[in-house]
């Protein structure tokens, strides 16, 4: 869904063009709804103009709630935030002004045409006549919908609508775009183009805050990254810089079977090891030298005649930063990356 705000063009400089070096702050921002459920509790954000800026977590973590907090579309329990050098509640007009936003609903009218849509949507900005046209035509090559401008939105895609509820948005040039989950429900070869879309925007000019449930969507596009749980922020930094800070290598053993507890008792102590995490299925093994880990592995699982899958080394991902973060992956994390894998060769 793509929210509009307001009816007259806005003339006025951007307050991001005046200097300032961050597109969003907030300071102990807080939600709490009917019946003292924290949905957000005292959050702490700074978005540098111009980045591409993950927001990580799982359903229910509080990225939604943080992201309605942030386009005004609520008000927060307590603390405060500025976005495009505006304060979210006392200069809520003027917020609404200078951002775009995609949320996971598409809103989009099934009888009309792509082309139909933005031009709509540019009238409630005062954008008009020629100048619509026009701008309905940059906005529908850049999100690669020009051969489907005159098709109604009712043909269109999973992927195809979200590109157009994303050239909506940008209707008005937002300093700032804050997009929700924009590729949850999409095939891998949407995403892929998605991704495309979003690099194009923000090459543009466009400070952009993503939502997002998929680890390899925010290492691949995202500057910078904070991971959100249970309402609080547990992680940020960049995507290197997360994954560097882990110091170890990840060992992954799939335990066809075997039993967990077992498994981890007879790989306890093991040489340079910093922790075990459990996960359904399988253990993975912080290690500083994953390699070499290995025969040690191999040899004390044979003294205590456990069977085992698989075992495999790698470098620490974004999701083991997850992991260690929060105590648990998100799910469909591996089956989402095979996928996209597949469809990248």
């Amino acid at each position: 869904m793509t929210m509009t705000f307001d009816t007259h063009r806005v003339e006025q400089p951007s307050a991001l063009a005046s200097g300032s070096e961050s597109a969003i702050v907030a300071r102990k921002l807080r939600r709490t709804f009917k019946g003292g459920i924290e949905a957000v509790r005292d959050i702490d954000l700074a978005v540098s103009t111009g980045e591409v800026f993950g927001f990580l977590g799982p359903n229910g973590a509080g990225k939604t709630t943080t992201v309605r907090m942030l386009c005004t579309l609520l008000p927060p329990t307590a603390g405060t935030a500025m976005v495009a050098g505006l304060d979210v509640v006392r200069e809520a007009a003027q917020v609404r002004r200078r951002i775009g936003v995609a949320l996971q609903e598409i809103g989009l009218d099934p009888v009309q045409t792509g082309r139909e849509l933005l031009e709509l949507q540019c009238g409630l900005y005062g954008i008009t006549g020629r100048l619509a046209t026009t701008r309905a035509d940059e906005l529908l090559e850049l999100v690669g919908l020009t051969d489907a401008a005159e098709r109604r939105t009712k043909t269109y895609s999973g992927g195809m609508k979200r590109r157009l509820d994303l050239a909506s948005a940008l209707v008005h040039a937002p300093d700032v775009l804050f997009l929700d989950e924009p590729t949850t429900g999409l095939d891998p070869a949407s995403r892929l183009t998605i991704w495309d879309e979003v690099r194009r925007i923000n090459a543009g000019g466009a400070t952009v805050f993503l939502t997002t449930q998929y680890m390899e969507e925010a290492d691949k596009l995202c500057d910078r990254v904070a991971i959100i749980d249970n309402g609080q922020i547990v992680a940020d930094g960049t995507p290197e810089q997360l994954k560097a800070e882990m110091g170890r290598d990840v060992v992954s053993v799939s335990l066809d079977g075997a039993d967990p507890a077992a498994t981890e008792a007879a790989l306890g102590g093991l040489p340079g090891l910093e922790r075990v995490a459990a996960e359904p299925g399988a253990l993975a093994l912080y290690v500083e030298d994953g390699a070499s880990s290995i025969p040690e592995i191999v040899r004390r699982l044979d003294r205590d005649r456990i069977l085992v899958g698989a075992i495999s080394v790698a470098r620490p991902s974004l999701d083991d930063v997850f992991l260690k973060a929060t105590g648990r992956r998100l799910e469909g994390q591996q089956r989402s990356s095979q996928e996209l894998e597949e469809v990248s060769r």
